[in-house]
């Protein structure tokens, strides 16, 4: 695998100006597919995952996540990270994740820091690995297998994580702006994964929210995901 495949940049500056300046946290909850975050001060268990991890209809998955805001402004990486790996019923600490991760005040360097620390928590060497979107904006060819890997690693019961940079919509018309870099979770799709959802731990205020796979596609481009 390339390491150098993906830009490196502070990914996590936009994230400060997102907040105003500081990102209270942490901040936990658990949320489904149709609620927004809840106040919780208990982890889930396996069993709890599972029942919100049940298709809803055809082309539809959401999987259970106990949601958690990250703590300061640069550890958008490893807190998506920790939010993914709450699908499979785990709770790990950021902090440790930082470390593995060599996450710093400037981020996490790139998604190839995170796929691996994926891989050890999830148990499996190969659950996981890094797809690069390299171009400015995602062609139709890149966009089609973010749908598929979506899918495929949702049913999995398994979280995607993306590097993203810059500004997009959700589908309700909210703007969510990143210019240095994030990090979000991806935890469920409808519509055949034409629709997905994120689970993002820059705002407890806006921690989950459903986006167009072609918006989320433009908002990888240059960067890349984490994918079963």
């Amino acid at each position: 695998m390339r390491t150098d495949l993906i830009r490196k940049a502070a990914l996590t500056a936009a994230g400060l100006a997102f907040t105003g300046g500081a990102i209270a946290g942490p901040v936990t909850a658990a949320f489904a597919a149709e609620s927004t975050a809840k106040p919780t001060s208990q982890p889930q268990s396996q069993s709890q995952s599972q029942s919100q991890s049940e298709r809803k209809g055809h082309g539809e998955r959401q999987l259970g996540v106990r949601y958690e805001a990250q703590p300061n402004f640069y550890y958008c990486g490893p807190a998506a990270t920790r939010n993914a790996l709450s699908v499979q019923g785990k709770d790990i600490s950021v902090d440790a994740m930082a470390k593995e991760m060599g996450t710093t005040e400037a981020g996490t360097n790139s998604i190839n820091d995170i796929t691996p620390v994926l891989n050890k928590e999830t148990g499996k060497s190969d659950a996981y690995h890094s797809v690069e979107i390299s171009k400015p904006d995602a062609d139709a060819t890149q966009t089609d297998r973010l749908r598929a890997d979506i899918v495929k690693t949702v049913d999995d019961g398994r979280a995607v994580v993306a590097n993203i940079a810059g500004t997009s919509v959700d589908t309700d018309g909210n703007t969510h702006s990143f210019e240095g870099g994030h990090y979000i979770s991806v935890v469920g799709y409808r519509d055949d994964g034409n629709t997905v959802r994120i689970a993002d731990s820059a705002d407890a205020n806006t921690a989950a929210y459903d986006i167009t796979v072609e918006h989320l596609a433009d908002w990888i481009a240059t960067r890349g995901y984490a994918t079963s």
